[in-house]
């Protein structure tokens, strides 16, 4: 029987640390939420992977390095590391690491190189070739993967322990499982997964990201970026998988899963988006957290009816994880710490999540960390903001675990990784839960040039992983807990009754936005706000939003008074410049000053591209909530 540590005393006692926020920034608690839970003990420990080759140079993979002959992995390879989820009868997880070194063909070790899916074993075993680790795809013949796409980020196994979701393409090993010696790479079938997007069903379809599967192995969630007058946007969808031996209509014509059944997960005939004008009163605002705003779909809850998405914010520049139910659209948000939250996983029993956060490292504070700021400028700085968080190739994302009522209090979760001191590790997308609710699988990148050194005033750390290696992949023990039993799901209906069928050749909706005007914010207790919208010239978007507030009040124990404008620039649809200019303090029912707000006498200018989130600004934006101060990150750290 595990026994269970109680209590903050205890825990400290065991690792020294606490991860609770402090007064100034602590949340309201829900009345309906019940008590935080108590810490609990946690240990982490390194996953086995393939010795590190001395170097990319072909052959440098020697038998000296690896006397099994079954290759070496690249000292670097943080562009395409994912750890994957669990095989469902656990001790297995799935995981992408690339191969170099490998000697010319036709030595056998040859297959071992490039970017390709392994088993590791978590539990201490090896396989039968004496290794603890096992490559599902090295050495697949062409003719097995015909057609595939290239994407092949987080691996998901399926819970028939035989196929795994691979990016955009499913891998198959027939009648064998995938951690049983009988699956070899020669019996592994890769089929791509295509989206239809032509009313005649030509072409190769429309490219997809960022997949996650429905437990109930029938459906999956994706996001497809869009590119409308000049602006960037991405929706989620919910689609059916298909699989088609023989496909007559669209390329390539190989073995491969269609989606069918697709639904947006927006609805433009809806003239209520988060932000909205009101019905009743054209001249007054609302803003309206209930409706679901799905930005990126990031998973699903284990019973199948929740979806987890990152969307439009419930507060000024705080970005985080929301979830909706699939059948009423009901709206539900999961955290509300000031940082940004995105990558996660929902336990098996939907008690827990673990999610990848920024807390901690106060990255987004300057921009997030006073609450209840409405989020009306969002309208156009949602996508530079939420980009902040990393520095090009550097994280800021830690593993933490979180109760199903989120944050709340001086409650924001624990650190899985609260014993970790080594500087420079962060977290990478996506964790994963095993199938009892006892572990947790995820994969760490230590921060690598340019993101430090160089011209960067951030030095490099010196990686003391086997050879160097800058990326690991960890394996979090909830040493404490019973083991709980997954459940299997019945295949949910294809409608999302708040979304819209997707119909091939259709055009991408724009995402309304309220008119250009002047408009009254009201607060849910008292005061207001007087609202500026302006459009651009060729009206295609919002260009400025300017708001000023006069005791602007949602909970009648907070007041917030002064003024706020921001103003975006477009270079491309993905390169944005940010002019803000801010100057608002919150104060509390006795006058005290509790938070301010404020840019320098030449306001705060953010420059930033989506993709590549080389932090780039010009002047200062400095947030103060009680005695703590926050300044934005110096330029390219």
């Amino acid at each position: 029987m595990r026994t269970r540590t109680r209590g903050l005393a205890a825990l400290v006692a065991l690792v020294g640390i606490t991860t609770f926020l402090s007064p100034a920034q602590a949340a309201p608690a829900s009345s309906a939420a019940p008590p935080p839970p108590a810490p609990e003990r946690i240990t982490v420990k390194r996953l086995p992977l393939p010795p590190t080759a001395p170097s990319n140079e072909a052959g440098s993979c020697t038998r000296a390095v690896n006397p099994r002959g079954t290759g070496c992995v690249s000292a670097d390879w943080a562009a395409t590391m994912r750890a994957g989820g669990f095989l469902p009868e656990g001790g297995v997880v799935t995981a992408n690491v690339t191969f170099t070194g490998a000697p010319a063909a036709p030595d056998p070790a040859s297959v071992y190189s490039g970017s390709q899916l392994i088993a590791v074993r978590t539990d201490g075993k090896t396989f039968p070739d004496g290794d603890a680790w096992k490559c599902l795809t090295c050495g697949t013949p062409p003719e097995n993967r015909q057609g595939m796409n290239p994407d092949i980020s987080y691996p998901q196994p399926f819970a028939d322990g035989r196929r795994v979701l691979w990016g955009t393409n499913i891998l198959d090993c027939g009648p064998h499982r995938l951690a049983s010696a009988a699956c070899t790479p020669a019996r592994v079938r890769i089929h791509p997964i295509r989206w239809n997007t032509k009313a005649d069903g030509s072409g190769a379809g429309s490219t997809i990201r960022e997949l996650r599967l429905h437990p109930d192995q029938v459906h999956l969630g994706f996001n497809a970026t869009s590119i409308t007058a000049g602006r960037f946007d991405q929706y989620g969808y919910f689609a059916r998988l298909r699989f088609d031996p023989s496909p007559t209509t669209g390329t390539p014509r190989v073995p491969r899963y269609d989606l069918e059944k697709v639904t947006r997960m927006f609805d433009p005939a809806t003239t209520e988006q988060p932000v909205h004008v009101d019905p009743k009163d054209s001249s007054k605002l609302v803003f309206d957290a209930s409706v679901p705003s799905v930005g990126e779909l990031r998973g699903f809850s284990k019973d199948g009816k929740e979806v987890f998405y990152v969307g439009f914010p419930a507060e000024s520049s705080n970005m985080d994880l929301m979830a909706a139910d699939l059948r009423t659209g009901k709206v539900r948000r999961v955290t509300s710490d000031p940082e940004y939250t995105d990558p996660m996983d929902s336990s098996p029993d939907d008690r827990w999540i673990v999610a990848l956060d920024t807390r901690g490292s106060d990255r987004m504070a300057f921009m997030s960390g006073m609450s209840g700021i409405p989020p009306i400028t969002d309208l156009l700085s949602t996508s530079a903001v939420s980009s902040v968080r990393n520095n090009g190739g550097r994280r800021f994302f830690q593993p933490y675990l979180i109760d199903r009522h989120g944050d709340r209090g001086r409650y924001q979760g624990q650190r899985l990784n609260y014993a970790n001191t080594s500087p420079g590790w962060n977290a990478g997308a996506d964790p994963r839960w095993s199938p009892d609710g006892t572990a947790v699988v995820y994969h760490e990148r230590l921060v690598s040039a340019p993101a430090c050194g160089g011209a960067n005033p951030l030095p490099c750390p010196v990686s003391e992983e086997p050879g160097g290696r800058r990326t690991r992949l960890m394996l979090a023990e909830l040493v404490e807990r019973e083991p709980v039993r997954a459940r299997p799901v019945k295949p949910v209906s294809d409608e999302l009754p708040w979304g819209t069928p997707y119909v091939p050749g259709s055009a991408v909706p724009e995402r309304p936005y309220p008119p250009q005007g002047t408009y009254t914010l009201r607060g849910k207790a008292s005061g207001g706000a007087k609202v500026d919208i302006v459009w651009d010239d060729a009206r295609t978007g919002v260009k400025t939003v300017s708001l000023r507030y006069t005791h602007y009040s949602d909970d009648g124990r907070t007041f917030l008074d002064g003024t706020e404008s921001v103003t975006r620039v477009s270079h491309s649809s993905t390169l944005t410049t940010l002019d803000w200019s801010s100057d608002l303090v919150k104060t509390g029912r006795n006058g005290r000053t509790l938070a301010t707000k404020k840019t320098g006498a030449d306001g705060f200018h953010l420059t930033i591209d989506l993709w590549d989130t080389v932090f780039q600004a010009t002047g200062t934006l400095t947030t103060t909530v009680g005695r703590r101060t926050y300044h934005q990150p110096a330029n390219g750290t």
